[in-house]
């Protein structure tokens, strides 16, 4: 008998755990301060994967679309990710370089949101990202194609077990493709969880004289 999916969502908790505090307003003036703070915390307290996020985007038409990407960097010039120029999210980007972000860490209840616009680093600095990393990334983005019909399962083993010996062989290998995009935010959302449902929600806004703060109803 397949289980009732209803009765299963029914069954589930949220945040039974102890969830940290947090104290708006001795929070710091930027949001980039924050972010380092409760990443830290989270790595800290166990968090599988915390560098894991939404990337949500639109089309030319404006209809959306998410998947979860990985941050590579947070800095002054934005919260950075990588990806194929001629994938669905890199043909996005062209048309609208606008996104949204969102990490949420169950481990802590909380969830951080940001929304901006987005621009290409320099190809020297993406390449650069790139072969910092494994051996296994830099196979991936040779393997290139994404977003791209798919006509068997064998074909994609014939590349990327080619790819594997590009990157082996040659770990400084260009990927022409792969581009590092940062999002500069507008906006930085931290909400922190709270088991009786007063979450605390502060916003970030960017203004002409620097950051707003404010808080939000839960």
């Amino acid at each position: 008998m397949e289980p009732d999916l209803h009765e299963l969502l029914r069954s589930l908790r949220v945040w039974d755990t102890d969830l940290p505090g947090f104290t708006p307003d001795e929070a710091p003036g930027d949001p980039l301060t924050l972010f380092g703070r409760w990443f830290a915390e989270v790595v800290a307290a166990g968090q599988t994967e915390p560098h894991t996020m939404s990337l949500a985007t639109a089309d030319a038409d404006g209809l959306p679309d998410t998947r979860t990407v990985m941050l590579h960097g947070a800095d002054a010039d934005g919260w950075s990710f990588a990806t194929h120029a001629t994938s669905r999210k890199g043909r996005q980007l062209a048309a609208r370089p606008y996104a949204a972000l969102g990490f949420y860490w169950p481990a802590q209840g909380r969830q951080i949101r940001l929304r901006g616009p987005v621009a290409v680093a320099p190809a020297q600095e993406g390449q650069a990202d790139l072969h910092a990393r494994s051996t296994g990334a830099l196979a991936a983005a040779l393997v290139g194609r994404q977003s791209e019909v798919l006509p068997s399962r064998e074909e994609l083993e014939r590349a990327s077990e080619s790819a594997w010996a590009h990157a082996e062989r040659e770990p400084e290998a260009p990927a022409p493709t792969w581009t590092l995009y940062r999002l500069r935010p507008d906006e930085v959302e931290f909400f922190q969880g709270d088991a009786r449902r007063r979450h605390v929600r502060l916003n970030y806004r960017r203004t002409a004289d620097g950051w707003l703060k404010e808080l939000l109803w839960p």
